[in-house]
């Protein structure tokens, strides 16, 4: 799982990134009244990737604190044997 999300987090990256550049190889080509309605699009994968980083550091967060969580029950559970 953890490959899966550096995958998609490096994917939210590079199409944010990527599509900024058409985008605006496009605004210059064609003019930027038609293509400024489509930065929307990097602006979306942009704080998708920031979101998946969020989320990433939260459930290494939560799986630590289920360890310490185990850790501590399993201890207690020696004791009371």
């Amino acid at each position: 799982m953890e490959f899966y999300n550096k995958i998609m987090t490096f994917f939210w990256l590079l199409l944010s990134i990527g599509s900024a550049i058409v985008i605006t190889y496009f605004g210059f080509t064609e003019g930027f009244n038609r293509w400024v309605y489509y930065y929307a699009v990097p602006v979306v994968a942009l704080i998708m990737y920031f979101f998946k980083k969020w989320m990433i550091k939260r459930m290494h967060r939560h799986m630590e604190y289920l360890n310490e969580k185990n850790t501590a029950e399993g201890s207690t559970k020696s004791k009371q044997a």
